[in-house]
């Protein structure tokens, strides 16, 4: 595989950057913002983003987008309707844009009314009902209203692709958390003083932030893999990268996203530090398909 982006797909990158840059809370004030939220919501509907299976696009852009959403924290719904997406473009006739059930939980629903589900190789589909409480203060979850109802069978290989592409969405979201997060923490230790001198020229938290660099980009190196993997190798090949990568990049997500509350030291454990934010995004991600070391050949310690 070549790891190197294309042209397209730099772009596709700078632009997700940017809209998370320009829209995403800045602050956990931020995330209550009815105003800056119908923007986000706006500008995200407009880019087409959540049918990017639809439209053709691979594993590897997919996952960009997801990357720079998470980086960014955008708190409306894209992993959900993407992945309901790639169901919806093999289910015949019309079905309204969904976002995703699991567990017979519908996730990241904001404003989005029904859910599809698979449950091996049958698509279904249901009304979202009642808000559920959840860690995850950038994505909401809600009950189905009811059973869920089948609208089509996918092939063995196919569902198999889109399990390997759910691994991989969250995956590129556990990443984004966890650059974001570094970020915070390095420009806080830039800022940072004590005895006159930015805490960041300390060895003790130097060491910290470099050693999270290096998790994040251990992080990429998987998540490309597992990205490509999703349209280019046999299925059962492609579940296996996105396993991988899934354990890794949780691991390393959550090691990141618990340094940048220590960098921050007293502060990083109060309600306005967007520090635990990204930590709860990544718990969840985390938890949303996960993957086990009994379920790959090779164990990570």
């Amino acid at each position: 595989m070549d790891v190197r982006l294309t042209s397209e797909q730099r772009q596709l990158r700078d632009a997700a950057a940017k809209l998370a840059d320009d829209l995403g809370p800045g602050s956990v004030h931020e995330l209550s913002d009815g105003d800056r939220l119908a923007r986000l919501e706006k500008a995200v509907d407009a880019t087409g983003w959540r049918a990017l299976r639809s439209d053709g696009a691979s594993g590897v852009e997919v996952a960009i987008v997801a990357e720079e959403f998470g980086r960014g924290l955008v708190d409306v719904p894209f992993l959900g309707p993407v992945l309901a997406d790639d169901l919806r473009r093999h289910i015949a006739g019309t079905v309204q844009p969904s976002t995703i059930a699991v567990n017979g939980v519908a996730r990241d629903v904001r404003g989005f009314p029904r859910a599809l589900a698979l449950e091996r190789a049958e698509i279904l589909g249901g009304e979202v009902g009642d808000s559920l409480p959840g860690a995850d203060l950038t994505r909401h979850d809600a009950e189905l209203a009811g059973p869920l109802e089948p609208f089509g069978e996918l092939r063995a290989d196919l569902a198999a692709r889109w399990r390997a592409l759910a691994l991989v969405v969250t995956c590129a979201d556990l990443v984004g958390t966890a650059r974001g997060a570094h970020r915070l923490a390095t420009d806080y230790a830039k800022v940072r003083e004590q005895y006159g001198t930015p805490i960041g020229s300390y060895q003790a938290v130097a060491h910290l932030l470099a050693e999270g660099l290096a998790l994040i980009e251990g992080s990429v190196s998987v998540l490309r893999h597992a990205a490509w993997a999703v349209d280019e190798l046999d299925p059962p090949e492609a579940i296996q990268a996105a396993r991988v990568a899934k354990i890794y990049c949780a691991r390393a997500a959550r090691t990141v996203c618990e340094t940048a509350i220590q960098v921050h030291g007293g502060i990083g454990n109060t309600w306005e530090c967007l520090a635990h934010v990204h930590l709860r995004r990544a718990l969840t991600s985390t938890e949303l398909f996960p993957a086990r070391l009994e379920e790959i050949h090779s164990g990570l310690s």
